[in-house]
């Protein structure tokens, strides 16, 4: 008996697990709502997401009723940590078309969220990393909370930040983008507004309030959603008096990362001595190499391309990394 309750219980579990989508597409008000919904996995991106959130935001793009797109995750603690790696590498190991077609289809959605003509709102409360920077960062506006904790964390796992992190990290202040891609150093709350790859800071508990606010926005303009996250912004206050984690090692980030290659940058960080490069020196020596270099190349050549460009080349690279050993390897080990 116990061991049918069991078998119940088991049953009752898969089914319960079959029904939840793993991304919900809803009309609330003139808003369209797109909720990342695989709590258990930090809303991790896969394929089939992809094949359901594009075409959603095309359609809400073109029709009459829809004036904003907001997205956000389930769960209360990640927004999206990531593309689905695991299955990725499955599929790269043995020739399957599901490592070509997951980068090509999620760059095609980075691009179509960059070219977005509808006000694209995602409220990053929470962990956001790779396949999350690629859902956000390209969007008209970004709203981190105390919560957010950004990364690009490729150079690690033999990959390098693709989802365009060509594009928007080059154009950080300084070396600042640079220094994120090849070390993979993890912005938190308010520090990831001040690095420029939010727009906005607003206090978690307060994101509720937000949202219906912006869903009951009449036919708004880009404006009207920026006037409304700016009053949001100037309501919280936490952590305001703290200065930007980096503030104080931006000169040594700019003078010591501006190289022309990944050799001369470590050369610098020995050289400096200081414990702040140190520090770095020993962050890039756990790194792929293959990935430390085709990174700053990838930076250098996206800092004057168009996101569709950097995309293009991103994907060319992706399809690289597939076919060398550093990204089995670092998935692996990771």
């Amino acid at each position: 008996l116990r061991s049918l309750c069991r078998l119940q219980r088991i049953q009752g579990h898969m089914m319960s697990s079959q029904v939840e989508p793993e991304v919900l597409l809803e009309k609330v008000g003139s808003a369209g709502l797109i909720t990342i919904n695989r709590p258990k996995v930090l809303n991790a991106l896969n394929l089939t997401m992809i094949r359901q959130i594009y075409p959603q935001l095309k359609k809400w793009e073109n029709d009459n009723e829809t004036d904003i797109m907001i997205i956000k995750g389930a769960g209360g603690k990640a927004f999206c940590a990531g593309g689905d790696i695991r299955a990725v590498t499955e599929a790269g190991k043995v020739g399957d078309p599901l490592a070509e077609d997951f980068f090509r289809e999620e760059y095609i959605l980075n691009n179509a969220i960059g070219a977005c003509r509808k006000p694209y709102i995602a409220l990053i409360d929470g962990i956001t990393m790779g396949g999350g920077v690629g859902l956000s960062v390209h969007g008209r506006f970004r709203v981190a909370t105390e919560k957010t904790l950004f990364a690009m964390p490729e150079t690690a796992i033999g990959l390098f930040p693709d989802v365009g992190g060509g594009h928007f990290l080059p154009r950080l202040r300084g070396k600042l983008g640079l220094f994120l891609a090849l070390t993979g150093f993890r912005l938190k709350g308010r520090d990831v507004q001040r690095a420029g790859v939010a727009t906005h800071f607003v206090e978690s508990k307060k994101i509720p309030d937000l949202e219906k606010e912006l869903v009951d926005l009449r036919s708004p303009s880009a404006e009207d959603v920026s006037r409304v996250l700016d009053s949001y912004q100037n309501q919280s206050s936490l952590d305001s008096e703290k200065v930007f984690v980096l503030d104080k090692h931006m000169s040594d980030i700019d003078r010591l990362f501006s190289s022309s290659s990944v050799e001369g940058i470590m050369q610098n960080l020995k050289a400096d001595g200081s414990e702040f490069a140190n520090k770095q020196v020993e962050m890039l020596s756990r790194m792929s190499p293959t990935s430390l270099k085709i990174t700053y190349k990838q930076l250098q050549a996206g800092a004057s391309l168009s996101l569709q460009d950097v995309l293009v080349m991103e994907y060319r690279l992706s399809q690289a990394c597939m076919r060398g050993c550093d990204f089995y390897e670092g998935v692996r080990a990771g």
